[in-house]
């Protein structure tokens, strides 16, 4: 039986200031193979986007460990955790977080550019016509529109080919049928290349097309059916 390819062993978040401690994440434990795709679900405030930060290496845990591909993200300095990220997870989000000096095409290469692609500008019109901007290459953020915008970051997220999509509230600030739009797009996008998706979501119908489901509630997660 082949390894996980993430695995979440006993991990806590804790926060400290003047007025006591909180508990952000208690005692999450699970793993995930290669090509599931899973919705993290729960109440604001439950912890969501704080596990997927921490999947990803870019927040640190108080306790427990998070491994990709079977490298423990927190045994790596800052700069190797980077490195790992780069290789083999791509990011969606809520609100887009694409360059506003770059073009739609720009913001596409970058990925590419920083893994040190030879040639990033044909893979990354190619993959903007996949989710069909082929005319707006050359357009920049603020005369897109917001399902334009969250092409553009699928675009990107996908052109390196990420073993590993982390997408948080990717459909949050967008209309119920755009949203519709890009959540199939995406699942297509997740299905053609064998990546693995999780997805941090409040809406109940989008998390359903997803092959698991982790509720999350005060800090603690469970798998739901």
């Amino acid at each position: 039986m082949s390894s996980p390819l993430i695995a979440v062993s006993h991990l806590y978040k804790s926060v400290t200031d003047a007025t006591g401690t909180l508990d952000i994440l208690r005692d999450i434990d699970f793993t995930l193979n290669s090509q599931q795709t899973v919705a993290i679900v729960g109440a604001s405030g439950s912890g969501k986007s704080t596990l997927l930060s921490i999947m990803a290496g870019l927040d640190t845990p108080t306790q427990g460990t998070v491994q990709l591909a079977g490298q423990d993200l927190f045994a790596l300095d800052e700069d190797h955790r980077a490195a790992l990220r780069a290789r083999h997870i791509g990011f969606v989000f809520q609100g887009f977080q694409l360059l506003a000096a770059l073009s739609a095409l720009e913001n596409v290469m970058l990925p590419l550019e920083l893994t040190g692609h030879s040639d990033p500008k044909p893979v990354a019109k190619d993959m903007l016509a996949r989710v069909g901007l082929s005319e707006r290459l050359n357009h920049y953020p603020k005369v897109m529109s917001g399902g334009e915008q969250q092409r553009v970051a699928l675009a990107r997220a996908f052109v390196v080919k990420p073993q590993v999509l982390l997408a948080d509230e990717p459909t949050g600030s967008l209309d119920h049928a755009t949203g519709e739009t890009i959540m199939q797009l995406m699942l297509e996008l997740n299905r053609e290349l064998g990546t693995t998706l999780v997805l941090v979501t409040h809406d109940q119908g989008l998390s359903r097309r997803c092959e698991r489901r982790l509720m999350m509630q005060a800090g603690r997660a469970a798998w739901v059916d």
